[in-house]
């Protein structure tokens, strides 16, 4: 699934994660919303010289077309000259997952975390073989995150830690290349800081040799980002800050205007809001 371009490169999971590793730092994974925040997000990206994984819910990439994302991910890569991934988030259903890396997704987050253990375990092995044929990645989820994100909810006070014991057979049994695990994020908490279990991530770090994954990074204050990255935190999604944003800059753009003003007034500024985030995010996950 590696497509190189000179020293770029449209590109999986596995290489831009082992550059974290090696310089003990997250790389962010931003949810695209549409074709424009994905632009801005890889000019962020490009600002701070590192590369960048571009998500999308299994609902926007149906919306907008998967081959238009495919196709404009890996211009963006060469244009901007950085490795860009392009990854399809919290996939459940096993039509859109196999559409996806059909249409050249270089990497997919198949979420059966709502299952029971081994009915996740084998439902992601399922993806596994699929993705890693065609040469995408995969990320697993053991553990719950609460929240709500594009339609999907889990009760906050339902969520279940990620057991370490759990997580060693679980990686040994299904190979994927990441693991998203619960220690207390919330998807859709952005007017509150979330508590996290540093002595879970602690646990499950040491317990596993992947990368690991945190999932509903908006609720996570800035002080504790740099703990859960030196707890082996690599990957780094934030979705909500960006969407709340480009919603509210839009709709007070679109009610003052008039009717006839070009819609690149009403979008460029959500836009220059979304790379100015992004860019703030990305230095935090530098672990400076």
């Amino acid at each position: 699934m590696t497509v190189k371009t000179g020293g770029n490169m449209y590109t999986t999971l596995k290489p831009v994660l082992k550059k974290a590793i090696q310089m003990n730092m997250a790389i962010g994974a931003f949810n695209a919303h549409n074709l424009e925040m994905t632009q801005a997000i890889v000019k962020a990206a490009c600002a701070e010289g590192v590369p960048v994984i571009i998500q999308t819910s299994e609902g926007t990439a149906k919306f907008v077309g998967m081959k238009s994302f495919v196709a404009v991910c890996k211009s963006l890569s060469v244009e901007y000259g950085i490795d860009v991934v392009l990854h399809l988030d919290h996939a459940r259903n096993w039509d859109n997952i196999k559409e996806a890396i059909d249409a050249g997704y270089s990497s997919i987050m198949y979420d059966g975390s709502h299952l029971p253990f081994k009915e996740n375990v084998l439902a992601t092995q399922h993806v596994v073989e699929y993705a890693h044929t065609a040469g995408a990645s995969v990320e697993g989820e053991l553990g719950t995150i609460g929240g709500t994100e594009d339609g999907i909810a889990v009760d906050p006070d339902a969520v279940e830690f990620t057991k370490p014991a759990d997580a060693v057979k679980f990686v040994e049994l299904t190979d994927v290349d990441a693991l998203a695990v619960g220690i207390g994020t919330n998807h859709g908490q952005y007017k509150s800081k979330t508590k996290l279990r540093f002595d879970v991530l602690q646990a499950i770090h040491e317990a596993v040799d992947i990368p690991l994954v945190v999932h509903g990074g908006t609720g996570v204050s800035d002080e504790d980002i740099h703990k859960v990255i030196n707890g082996g935190i690599r990957k780094f999604n934030v979705g909500t800050e960006l969407l709340v944003n480009w919603n509210k800059i839009s709709a007070d753009l679109y009610s003052t205007n008039k009717e006839n003003t070009s819609t690149r007034n009403n979008v460029i500024p959500a836009l220059e809001a979304i790379q100015k985030i992004v860019q703030g995010k990305i230095e935090l996950f530098k672990n400076l």
